[in-house]
């Protein structure tokens, strides 16, 4: 008998035990799910990543923020022998000449025959290409249309092609259209059941003054578009173009080796070699 309750109280004791290992180990999950996810950072050798939160990505775009401190921002289109670079393999080989290493890239604007930039364009502040002020068919003259400027100290700026003036100097510029944003407001023309969809490419300036550049990974309509830039805090953003875009992206391996452009948007951090 004695033999008897000494099996059994072994048995509650071992019961007992898996049931608190089990109660822990639920603790532990529920703790953990409820953790907040803060942005990660990772420093090697000078550069920095930041890693946003998933509140503020969003997957169906391929995005990059551009951090002005360590990275350098321009437009590009001609290379050293004046003729249009065109695609992101000879972007990548004309910014290594700099000793600079391309770390994102997409295409900039619209163009015309011969891969010429359609409205103004500026590159180390010279003026390659014209403002075009007129009225016509497409998304380009789908008003207001605008402007996406760097300044002198490498500040990047959307504005209304409306409110561009030439003294305000750029030291690199690309027109394109529609606005997506204006004041923080879509575009007036965008439907939200709209079924225009199509890749879409395009620029806003966020809070904090960075440079953010976005491209869909399935078509979206305008309104998708210009939302997902709202979101962010934009005030300003700009329409680049739709299914011509791609990206130069190293960071999920997309070098966008089919595309072939007239204006580009490059980011290079001084190389590590």
């Amino acid at each position: 008998m004695v033999f008897g309750m000494t099996n059994t109280l072994r048995e509650w004791c071992r019961l007992f035990v898996n049931s608190v290992s089990v109660l822990l180990v639920v603790l532990f999950l529920v703790s953990c799910s409820n953790k907040k996810v803060e942005p990660f950072t990772s420093i090697e050798e000078g550069r920095v990543d930041v890693l946003e939160s998933n509140k503020q990505l969003d997957s169906n775009y391929i995005s990059f923020t551009v951090s002005p401190a360590l990275q350098i921002v321009q437009t590009y289109w001609l290379g050293a022998n004046g003729e249009p670079m065109r695609h992101f393999n000879a972007l990548d080989g004309h910014v290594k000449k700099s000793n600079q290493d391309l770390v994102f890239a997409m295409n900039g604007g619209m163009f015309s025959k011969g891969y010429s930039p359609v409205g103004l364009y500026i590159e180390e502040g010279k003026e390659l290409s014209a403002l075009d002020t007129g009225k016509g068919e497409g998304n380009f003259y789908l008003m207001p249309n605008g402007v996406f400027y760097i300044d002198s100290v490498g500040a990047g700026h959307v504005i209304q092609t409306s409110t561009y003036r030439s003294d305000i100097n750029p030291s690199f510029a690309t027109q394109s259209g529609p606005m997506l944003l204006i004041d923080g407001v879509v575009h007036s023309a965008f439907r939200q059941n709209s079924t225009n969809l199509n890749i879409r490419n395009g620029v806003g300036i966020l809070p904090d003054g960075r440079i953010h550049l976005a491209m869909s990974k399935r078509p979206v309509n305008f309104y998708s578009f210009a939302n997902y830039f709202r979101k962010l805090g934009c005030k300003q953003a700009l329409y680049l173009d739709g299914f011509v875009s791609r990206v130069f992206d190293p960071r999920i391996r997309e070098d966008g080796h089919d595309g072939r452009f007239g204006v580009m948007i490059g980011v290079s951090e001084l190389s590590r070699q």
